[in-house]
């Protein structure tokens, strides 16, 4: 060590996207209030290669890595590679993924110092205390005596002799006595904010963490709403709160969502876990006068079937629930994320099969598909006999099979699990999903029948564009829709249509399917649509000085030769060209679509004699 240089101490993530950030880094570094600590992000698409190299130039003295499923077989090779590169260098792990069998990890992980588990603010700080005074003390020798370690509560360490030492547990923490984690709100411009205002859950779900900590505390309501007025101010994109059950206190829920549908920049988007059938009156009023946009609810359902919701130790109303979904749907407002589970207990397929019928009826804006992970620390874990759980070894710890469910089932709802997030989840596919439904007894057909048309075409496992998707699912309907049809060429079309539309919907795409219907014979009346001042004050009065060149980039108009929209919903009807007007400045914040206006008797020959007799012919504003 270089006289004079001070001490670092590296926080470091490895988060699953760069649009993430890392609460518990930034929440650690805050507690501890140090210069001594310092933070590095990466992910896991970064090579470990470049996350090494990176580290080791920082010539860190301690390295603190945040561990999760995701991303533990990257830490683990680094606290290796590390340790070789610079052996001086402390290691320490902390989270999840090591907090339940940390003597494992050490044993499993030679070079790793030691690992702090559970709550880590104040075991990190009074960590970070040892290590300065030693610094202070000795200037180069950083490996802190067993004395050190061994009033420091919630770690298990190496100690000299290579033996391991497991200290008392750390008591939980006063969550108004943590400080605020962003401290530079400056370098979270785009990125995810992930924030809780408690920890702990009510509640007992078998296969989740975050039942252990049954105790749920909160963090004051002053304090809430201070830290969540700064991200309104600096108009981050997304907060996300990590709360395992936002609504469970009916008073405090009320509070916040009306401080933050008060508060609205029109910019921020929150998103909530929550417990749907717990939403009472006030709380759906509530939310049904906010901005569309300003929240998102991740609900998790998990299973209909009411054997598999008692043995999880869950408690819910599949039908009170779908009323309170339907209800905030009307609105129109708040986009509602709904998950399942595959592989939980007395769900075999047919049951699953029925569960993701029950959730897809309930029309929310994304359908997750997740498969059962038996986390270590989990009741799930220590009752996996008796359920005849098989499943990695490994991190993700997922299952691959169950007394009610194969391996071939897994790999079945795999395949449709690809297909839902590709096609539905998307929302890229929106009119097209809702025609080719009625090809299909059940929603789970339709995935599960395109799952094994990709099969069976070798389409899955490869990365296809956005154009090509819309390609295969056109070809998908060709060979198991239309020979079911009474008129193939017909339904063809309307099928075309739905898929030109959805394409449109989302952008004003620059190569057009070779199959899409042609519209050059319209080229000269949409023409005249955007120049007539008659046109412009209808349909763009709140362009304001935008020219005409300038409207036409923002927009798109589309002529079909049936009125799709209808026609996906109630099958064939009578040719009659509609023409669509596509605004991409005043896009659907629930899917993203471009509003859509179908214009009605302002699309016909006459356009074109307004747009001359106005304008002298003349395209307005085209300078």
């Amino acid at each position: 060590m270089e006289v004079g240089v001070p001490m670092k101490i590296l926080l470091t993530a490895i988060n699953a996207k760069y649009i993430h950030s890392n609460l518990a880094v930034h929440s650690l570094k805050a507690a501890a209030g140090s210069d001594s600590v310092s933070i590095r992000e990466f992910t896991i698409n970064n090579y470990v290669d470049d996350i090494l190299r990176s580290i080791y130039k920082e010539k860190p003295d301690v390295v603190a890595f945040s561990c999760y499923i995701w991303n533990i077989g990257m830490v683990e090779e680094l606290v290796d590679l590390i340790h070789k590169a610079a052996p001086q260098t402390a290691l320490w792990a902390g989270g999840p993924e090591v907090s339940y069998d940390a003597a494992d990890v050490l044993r499993r992980n030679p070079a790793l110092t030691g690992v702090m588990c559970g709550e880590g603010e104040l075991t990190f700080t009074q960590l970070v205390r040892a290590y300065e005074q030693k610094f202070a003390d000795c200037g180069s020798c950083f490996k802190l005596a067993d004395e050190e370690l061994a009033d420091i509560d919630g770690i298990v360490y190496r100690s000299g002799d290579g033996t391991l030492h497991t200290t008392a547990p750390r008591a939980a923490l006063n969550m108004d006595e943590l400080p605020f984690p962003y401290e530079n709100m400056s370098q979270f411009e785009n990125k995810i904010i992930y924030y809780e205002s408690s920890r702990g859950c009510p509640f007992s779900c078998s296969y989740c963490l975050s039942s252990i900590d049954k105790h749920v505390r909160f963090r004051s309501l002053d304090k809430v709403v201070r830290e969540l007025k700064l991200f309104l101010d600096y108009k981050i994109p997304q907060v996300k709160f990590v709360d395992r059950t936002f609504n469970c206190s009916h008073p405090r829920t009320m509070e916040l969502w009306r401080f933050i549908r008060d508060n609205d920049n029109g910019i921020t988007n929150f998103h909530f876990e929550i417990t749907a059938d717990l939403l009472n009156d006030e709380e759906m009023d509530l939310l049904a006068s906010m901005r569309p946009g300003l929240v998102q609810l991740e609900i998790g359902v998990q299973s209909t079937n009411p054997e598999t919701i008692q043995a999880i130790d869950r408690v819910m109303d599949f039908h009170k629930l779908s009323g309170i979904v339907r209800r905030i749907q009307k609105g129109h407002n708040v986009h509602q994320h709904l998950d399942l589970i595959a592989g939980l207990p007395y769900e075999d397929m047919a049951s699953f099969i029925k569960s993701f019928n029950d959730v897809y009826s309930l029309a929310p804006q994304q359908l997750q598909m997740g498969f059962l992970k038996v986390l270590k620390g989990s009741k799930m874990h220590r009752v996996q006999k008796d359920y005849g759980l098989v499943y990695r070894t490994k991190p993700t710890y997922e299952v691959m099979g169950t007394r009610w469910l194969d391996f071939d089932d897994i790999l079945v709802l795999k395949g449709v699990e690809e297909m839902v997030e590709v096609y539905y989840n998307s929302t890229q596919f929106r009119l097209s999903l809702t025609y080719l439904r009625h090809f299909f007894e059940t929603p789970f057909d339709l995935f599960l029948e395109l799952a094994r048309f990709y099969e069976r075409r070798e389409l899955d496992g490869c990365r296809h564009s956005r154009l090509e998707r819309y390609e295969i699912l056109r070809r998908f309907s060709m060979e198991n829709v239309m020979p079911r049809c009474t008129d193939p060429d017909f339904s063809l079309k309307i099928l075309e249509a739905a898929l030109i539309f959805d394409l449109y919907a989302r952008e004003k795409i620059k190569s057009r399917p070779s199959w899409g219907f042609d519209n050059s014979p319209y080229k000269t009346r949409v023409a005249a649509f955007y120049s007539s001042p008659e046109m412009r004050s209808k349909y763009f009065a709140d362009y304001g000085g935008e020219t005409y060149r300038q409207i036409r980039n923002l927009t798109h108009v589309e002529v079909f030769e049936i009125n799709i929209e209808k026609a996906v919903q109630g099958g064939p009807m009578k040719p009659a060209p509609v023409a669509v007007l596509f605004d991409y400045n005043k896009r659907d914040p629930l899917t993203y679509e471009g509003k859509a206006t179908a214009l009605e008797g302002d699309f016909d020959a006459k356009t074109e004699a307004i747009a001359k007799k106005t304008a002298g012919g003349r395209d307005f504003g085209s300078t």
